[in-house]
């Protein structure tokens, strides 16, 4: 409690008084007055205290004594009590007759107020008034806030003692602490840097104002349900874990929403009532008061002692309940304030992780703010630089681009998706879609813009990639589909001039006319296996190879191609390791690639042909389309002209060609992309202008050991047989070419122009069926159901699959059966007397593995 003490103005003598001693020492009753009476004349009243006899003047002073509101003791030079009033014994407890003759210092001053009383004593000496807010010891011990004021007393000029008044000043002081620890609770909630801190201070602040040694604070939190005891400070118990609502008292507060001052006897009828139950240590006193958000009740304020010497009163109850209002105003406040620096630290660190760039800078180019993914998108190493950069000069590739902006921005105030290019540290230009709006904080000295910047730079080259794969794929099935009709008109002229040339003699003018006519025909039919190689819809028989096997045995056949003035450089790894391809079309790649290597090279250069193993992982950043794996990898570098961006765009379409009219097809490089596609692998080119150009050939890596390639069967001249053919085919050119070759050979044959035909004969044929030769796809019923519908109807029956491409599932899904074969068109008509005759020999002849025929899934 603060002290205060005022020096009174100058002193001003009593009254005279006749001998004081006598006067107390006959103890002359108090004179009761008339009030109603009006006043003698010769009273004090009227001025002339001169003649007023001592008796009458003792009375009055007798009264103005005893019903004074304050205190009054009057003690001689020794300090020792030679009178108190009425409200001393009131204030006090002591009566006239237990203070007569007392010293006041032993009477009621506390041992710690003994220097007081030397200043009492000092001033009756100095005949100075003094004054002082201090604490006085009733007679039952207790203290009590008083104002004290004291004075000399004098007679006749002569000092016989002095008077000493008390004003009970507890309230005002309760009012002056509650006001205190009001402010006191004010300033920790804005200095308190957390919950625990402020609940700490609260509880010195209510232990000043009452006896507060053990303080919790229990919180409820309706989403998880759970009571909670942030501050738990108690001489018995431990703090609680977090806990459902119970039936303790710190539940029945509340509940209740009321204060609560549970004695012993208030707990055993709370008990008895079962509104409450026993939790932790019992204690002598349990004072609760609610905290409360409005009428809501959120939790709970308590102080509880386990002595029997202090117990809690009415005066306690007001005190916490006045802290508590205020708590709860201040939890709110800091609950609020931690909300917003959670919200804050959440917001700052989703910038902070952000993947997208997002930067606050004003319209004038300047940052002032950016996070970390804008700094590495822009290649820099910190805030600082960026800071520093003017985005109008060092980062807008184009600065009409920001003043556009700028201008969107001041007549919509938010634009989404627009995309400008940035220029990087290291110079590399990306492509960044912005997307934000106009600062709304208005003490910004500038107009300041919000943005999210995306770097879609990869997004967009990944997209020229679909879109390119996706013209490939459209190119591809035209071609595919030109050359399948294509095929059937050669194999109508193939078929013809193989047998005019069997039937004029060799030498005579119109067999070299007929044999020009079937060189044509083969160019065309060459053609046309280069745009199913592109399509990847040719025939391909699948091995694991060795790729340094493959490339090693064409190095020979590579050196005389190229010329003397190139270089051939082979590099070749031993990890590049097998891939499963067809050896013959892989043996094309390899070819195709170095043509176009020395064709780029036409004054001389260095042609290297290299192999290593490669292992794409995911995210690969160089070509993101690539699968993750393991490659085999062959590359193909020249030392030539190099390419521009947009003719490497167009480098795998069919008929492009950067060569002069004549000297080429522009199917040499469609040709590589289809097999290689065909093979499961990619193959894509690095090339600058004036740099030469690298060709990458990514092949799926196996581990199985490399199989032998089988030597190509010797040409002859197949007989025929006396069997019977069921032929369906659509095409009637094809169909009546296949009908006479067979039929010239001895076989019996029965045509049908579809599916549905060949079934009906199947039906109605009396005689066995040897073998169904059809086209694979036909209008209605194509090959594969009419095959399979005919060996049900007739098992053990011979198939043969006629087809301009390989698009059908008869042989993508694996391999053909026994008794099955395939026969790719345009083919002469010695191969087909040969197929016929090699699936006739497999019905008789055991049952050997499929054989293994590979199709892209792309198809």
């Amino acid at each position: 409690m603060g002290e205060k003490i005022v020096p009174a103005e100058a002193s001003t003598e009593l009254p005279p008084v006749k001998a004081l001693d006598d006067v107390l020492e006959h103890s002359a009753p108090p004179i009761s007055t008339q009030t109603s009476d009006p006043a003698p004349a010769n009273s004090p009243t009227n001025g002339n205290s001169a003649e007023v006899p001592l008796t009458v003047e003792k009375a009055y002073y007798e009264q103005i004594i005893e019903n004074a509101p304050e205190a009054i003791s009057i003690v001689n030079q020794e300090v020792r009590i030679l009178r108190i009033n009425g409200e001393f014994t009131r204030l006090f407890g002591f009566t006239a007759d237990e203070a007569a003759g007392k010293r006041l210092d032993v009477l009621i001053v506390p041992p710690d107020r003994y220097a007081e009383t030397a200043w009492i004593a000092e001033s009756i000496k100095t005949e100075r008034k003094l004054t002082l807010e201090t604490r006085r010891q009733r007679k039952d011990g207790s203290l009590v806030e008083v104002l004290l004021s004291t004075s000399r007393v004098t007679v006749n000029g002569k000092g016989l003692g002095a008077y000493v008044s008390y004003r009970d000043i507890t309230e005002q002081k309760r009012a002056e602490e509650l006001n205190a620890a009001l402010y006191a609770i004010a300033a920790r909630s804005q200095s308190a840097e957390d919950l625990q801190q402020f609940f700490a201070a609260i509880h010195n602040i209510v232990g000043q104002l009452m006896n507060a040694r053990n303080l919790y604070i229990a919180l409820y939190d309706p989403q998880s349900q759970l009571l909670s005891f942030p501050y738990f400070v108690d001489e018995q118990d431990s703090t609680p874990a977090p806990k459902p609502l119970g039936r303790g008292l710190t539940e029945y507060v509340l509940r209740t929403g009321e204060p609560l001052l549970a004695t012993p006897e208030v707990f055993e009828e709370l008990v008895r009532r079962g509104e409450a139950e026993l939790i932790g240590a019992p204690s002598v006193d349990w004072l609760g008061v609610p905290l409360k958000s409005g009428t809501a009740c959120f939790g709970t304020l308590v102080v509880q002692n386990y002595s029997e010497i202090t117990r809690f009163g009415e005066r306690d109850r007001e005190i916490l309940k006045f802290v508590s209002q205020q708590l709860a105003a201040a939890i709110e406040h800091k609950r609020y304030e931690e909300a917003l620096r959670r919200s804050e630290a959440r917001s700052r660190s989703l910038i902070l992780s952000a993947a997208f760039g997002i930067c606050r800078c004003t319209l004038g180019g300047r940052f002032l703010d950016v996070n970390p993914a804008l700094i590495t998108m822009l290649g820099y190493e910190s805030v600082e630089d960026l800071l520093q950069l003017n985005a109008r000069r060092e980062v807008f590739v184009n600065p009409q681009e920001l003043d556009r902006l700028a201008e969107d921005y001041r007549s919509t105030e938010s634009r989404n998706g627009v995309e400008v290019q940035w220029r990087r540290k290291d110079g590399r230009v990306i492509i960044v879609r912005l997307s934000g709006c106009a600062a709304t904080i208005s003490d910004e000295p500038e107009e300041v813009l919000e943005l999210i910047a995306e770097d879609i730079t990869d997004r967009r080259q990944l997209e020229e990639q679909l879109r390119q794969a996706q013209k490939m794929d459209a190119v591809g099935r035209l071609a595919g589909g030109v050359a399948h009709d294509f095929n059937n008109l050669l194999m109508v002229i193939n078929g013809y001039t193989e047998v005019l040339l069997e039937q004029l003699e060799k030498g005579s003018a119109m067999h070299q006319k007929v044999h020009s006519i079937q060189q044509a025909a083969d160019r065309a039919a060459t053609l046309t296996r280069q745009l199913l190689a592109f399509s990847r819809k040719q025939f391909l028989e699948l091995k694991v190879v060795d790729v340094n096997t493959v490339i090693g045995d064409m190095e020979r056949l590579l050196r005389p191609l190229i010329g003397e003035n190139i270089e051939l450089v082979t590099r070749l790894s031993t990890q590049t390791g097998h891939t499963r391809a067809d050896a013959g079309q892989l043996e094309q790649v390899i070819m195709n690639l170095v043509v176009n290597a020395k064709d780029a090279m036409p004054e001389g250069g260095k042609l290297t042909l290299q192999s290593s193993d490669v292992t794409v992982r995911q995210n690969y950043s160089e070509h993101r389309f690539i699968q993750p794996g393991r490659y085999a990898v062959i590359s193909v570098t020249d030392t030539g002209l190099g390419m521009d961006k947009e003719t490497q765009s167009r480098i795998f379409e069919p008929f492009f060609t950067t060569k002069e009219k004549g000297k080429g097809t522009g199917l040499g490089l469609s040709t590589v992309y289809g097999i290689v596609k065909q093979s499961k692998g990619y193959v894509f080119a690095q090339s600058e202008l004036g740099a030469g150009t690298t060709f990458h050939v990514y092949l799926p890596r196996v581990e199985d050991s490399a199989e032998e390639v089988s030597p190509a069967k010797s040409q002859q001249n197949e007989a025929g047989g006396c069997e019977t053919v069921l032929l369906v085919e659509d095409e009637e050119s094809v169909r009546e070419l296949v009908r006479l070759t067979l039929a010239a050979r001895g076989y019996n044959v029965l045509e049908a122009e579809n599916g549905e035909c060949g079934l009906r004969i199947a039906e109605t044929c009396k005689e066995p069926i040897d073998i169904l030769i059809t086209d694979v796809v036909m209008p209605g019923i194509g090959g594969r159901e009419l095959a399979k519908k005919l060996l049900a109807l007739r098992p053990g029956i011979s198939v043969l699959y006629l087809s301009g491409y390989t698009e059908d599932t008869v042989i993508t899904h694996g391999a053909l059966g026994p008794s099955t074969g395939f026969l790719q068109k345009p083919f002469t008509l010695q191969s087909l007397a040969e197929k016929v005759r090699e699936v006739l020999r497999s019905r008789s002849a055991p049952m050997s593995a499929p054989k293994s025929i590979a199709k892209s899934a792309s198809n």
